[in-house]
């Protein structure tokens, strides 16, 4: 048996004595159909030069002939070309096909989903829990400060450069919003934007009534009425360091912290969540309402009302569908 650095050897020879009729050979080689019958994947390290690709490739069965394949990657001068990363060849990928997929970097794409409402705490968790990352991810950053996305990302993307990703979106997001926010919102600063959007996100999943919501509670706030959001009251007794994992009692209305809404007047301190574009659009650009207060409807969304006795009997309604649906 020919041993593989004697045979590449003895190939080159072949190709320099046979001048055009053995560089022809080995291009004919490198364009023909390749043996694969399926897709495969393979990774490529960072780091990994010419003659390991050509031998990792002949492992996972994508090339016959590993010395042809680096022997033409050389002729073609894109030896140095080639991106790690972990790739998808397809069946009967020729030589020069996966040369091509190598040089563009067309490797696999993950995706990393990030949800809406999320806390910081709660957003690094996902990215630690990624099979595809590496590295250490940073300590949570503050709330509202990373944008909730499907981020593309490749098998061995550090973590840290992920969630600095987040960040960096979140800040050109808000920057966009802001800029083409509506004229005389009662708003200091794009910070205060992410402390209500923050809020808003919380109240409703129910993309038509965001802007309502926020309608709301800038009533809410002109009036010098409290906020009086339950999600803020979650916020102030766990941190977002955890869901309540129970509903909140009257007791935790009265829970001493400047994010209960119930107890402290404005805006809290600081976001309670990651918002998405969504909600701080809402809050930039607030429906005009009469309302001042809203409730669970139980179908998923909210029951609004102008006055405190319109918002009691909104509430004995909500009460009553929560126990019908309890007792089933």
């Amino acid at each position: 048996m020919v041993r593989p650095l004697l045979y590449g050897l003895i190939l080159l020879a072949v190709v320099a004595a046979g001048g055009s009729y053995g560089y022809r050979w080995v291009q004919d080689r490198f364009d023909a159909p390749g043996p694969l019958d399926a897709p495969v994947i393979v990774d490529l390290p960072s780091g990994t030069g010419l003659a390991a690709v050509a031998k990792r490739l002949g492992e996972v069965g994508a090339t016959d002939d590993p010395t042809v394949f680096q022997i033409a990657v050389r002729l073609s001068d894109q030896g140095r070309a080639l991106k790690a990363g972990e790739y998808e060849i397809p069946a009967r990928a020729s030589g020069r096909a996966i040369m091509a997929m190598l040089v563009e970097g067309r490797t696999i794409v993950h995706r990393v989903t990030v949800p809406e409402g999320l806390t910081s705490t709660e957003i690094v968790a996902i990215v630690a829990a990624s099979a595809v990352l590496q590295g250490t991810p940073p300590p949570a950053p503050p709330e509202g400060t990373l944008l909730p996305e499907t981020y593309h990302v490749a098998r061995g993307d550090e973590r840290a450069a992920v969630i600095a990703r987040m960040a960096a979106d979140f800040e050109a997001a808000l920057a966009r919003l802001w800029a083409a926010r509506a004229p005389d919102l009662p708003l200091a600063s794009p910070a205060e934007a992410v402390v209500l959007a923050s809020i808003v996100e919380k109240e409703t999943g129910v993309a038509a009534e965001r802007a309502k919501v926020a309608g709301v509670f800038y009533n809410r706030l002109a009036r010098g009425m409290p906020l009086q959001s339950d999600p803020t009251v979650v916020y102030a007794l766990t941190g977002g360091k955890a869901p309540l994992g129970r509903a909140l009692t009257r007791d935790d209305l009265g829970f001493d912290s400047p994010y209960n809404t119930y107890q402290a007047s404005g805006l809290p301190p600081g976001p309670i969540a990651n918002p998405g574009v969504a909600s701080l659009e809402a809050v930039l650009h607030p429906e005009a309402t009469d309302a001042l207060y809203f409730v669970a409807d139980g179908s998923g969304g909210h029951a609004f009302a102008m006055t405190l006795a319109e918002h009691n009997r909104n509430v004995a309604k909500w009460r009553k569908i929560r126990d019908q649906q309890a007792a089933e």
